[in-house]
């Protein structure tokens, strides 16, 4: 986690957790629960380059200013090792470009088909803020498509301990061991040591 923690600070309105991805969303409110007040949005934000931490900091400044207020934002990667880390962020486009299959076939020419699924959130607490980040991971590996293809990459990772891959997973059971979740685990966390209170009015 990096940035600097205002304690005790009063926001003027709930977090607004910024996604145009109902899966996402419904994942994000089965973790947190009611333990975060928030509210969720789609903003249209520019598809940027980079380390995905400085990704997440800069779409988190970005969509502060047109909220005008407390933000949430979140970028998720699928990086192989043998790859130094790619797809990483760019694993969105890399799936609707040459699907499930071709994720595979990026590994063909190599025997290291180990990967880990990586969340950044990003909180902005205003638009003059600077972003705080805290980063998930769970390590796991690359093997053919199973399961429910409904949701982006889950079919082709596997996470280390298991023989279901993230899309053969009963939802509860990803969500305790998923990058989000242990993401999530550190924005909670957050969020319980910095006592942020809501303006009464606008909560």
């Amino acid at each position: 986690m990096s940035g600097t923690t205002v304690r005790g600070l009063m926001l003027p309105k709930p977090v607004t957790f910024v996604t145009g991805n109902p899966k996402k969303l419904e994942e994000v409110k089965a973790i947190l629960g009611q333990s975060i007040p928030f509210q969720s949005l789609k903003l249209d934000l520019p598809e940027l380059q980079g380390e995905p931490e400085d990704i997440s900091k800069e779409k988190a400044r970005l969509a502060a200013i047109q909220v005008n207020g407390p933000v949430l934002v979140e970028d998720t990667c699928l990086c192989f090792n043998a790859l130094k880390g790619l797809p990483g962020p760019y694993i969105k486009w890399f799936l609707e470009k040459i699907g499930h299959e071709g994720l595979n076939n990026l590994l063909k020419a190599y025997e290291d088909k180990s990967a880990y699924a990586m969340c950044v959130f990003s909180l902005a607490l205003g638009p003059s803020a600077d972003p705080i980040t805290f980063v998930g991971k769970t390590m796991g590996k690359i093997v053919q498509a199973r399961g429910p293809n409904d949701f982006g990459w889950d079919p082709v990772f596997q996470p280390d301990g298991y023989e279901q891959t993230y899309a053969e997973m009963p939802k509860e059971e990803k969500n305790k061991i998923s990058h989000r979740c242990r993401a999530l685990a550190l924005v909670k966390s957050h969020f319980a040591e910095a006592g942020y209170t809501f303006h009464p009015h606008n909560a």
